[in-house]
């Protein structure tokens, strides 16, 4: 494991009597942040209301490092309430107050008391870039997709197209026509050559022995 980095704390009177910032599991990646507002008049968040909450720290990050303020999934599920700004970045130079922008998207106020744990912080580390001007960017498959673009190309790609003529007429191709005569014959049933010779003899050896009679 990382060895840990050293941040420097300074409590500010009003976060007087607050422990430190903890992880609560060895594994955990965030430090838990409290409330440092007064004991006697807890903070009270509308629903749709928001609150900037002081924590009562001041941190001094070691170069190429910033703090991530986000909020704490048990008070989202519990109670709608949230991180206005999340994640929430301190820079490394800033030497202000920790403060956490609560927002309540709950259907019920909800009350800020000292000590509660209301975000939790994790410290990462950065780098920065520079930007350099240029005329011509090297393409990609991708390309200019975005905003839930990547998977539906592929997806569109994999479509089989339909016929020239489908697309044009806006129809399927049209069924061979079959005439009346030829549905007819195909319902009959088949006649061998020998029985269909004999039929005719017969036919005309009655058709004899009529005119005999006559």
């Amino acid at each position: 494991m990382p060895k840990p980095v050293r941040v420097p704390v300074l409590r500010l009177p009003h976060g007087e009597g607050l422990t430190l910032p903890t992880y609560q599991t060895p594994q955990s990646a965030g430090l838990d942040l409290q409330a440092a507002v007064d004991e006697t008049t807890p903070v009270t968040i509308a629903p749709a209301g928001r609150a900037l909450i002081p924590t009562g720290l001041v941190i001094a990050l070691p170069k190429g490092t910033e703090a991530q303020v986000r909020p704490r999934s048990g008070l989202a599920l519990k109670h709608g309430v949230t991180l206005l700004n999340t994640p929430g970045t301190i820079d490394a130079d800033y030497r202000g107050e920790v403060m956490v922008l609560l927002i309540n998207l709950g259907t019920e106020p909800f009350v800020v008391r000292r000590g509660e744990r209301i975000a939790q912080m994790v410290i990462a580390e950065v780098r920065q870039a520079k930007l350099v001007a240029a005329t011509r960017l090297n393409e990609t498959k991708r390309g200019a997709g975005g905003f839930g673009s990547t998977g539906v190309t592929t997806a569109k790609k994999a479509a089989k197209p339909r016929s020239t003529a489908a697309r044009s007429t806006g129809s399927a191709a049209p069924k061979k026509s079959i005439s009346p005569s030829t549905k007819k014959s195909k319902l009959l049933p088949k006649v061998n050559k020998t029985n269909k010779g004999s039929a005719r003899k017969s036919g005309s050896t009655r058709a004899s022995a009529s005119r005999k009679h006559r």
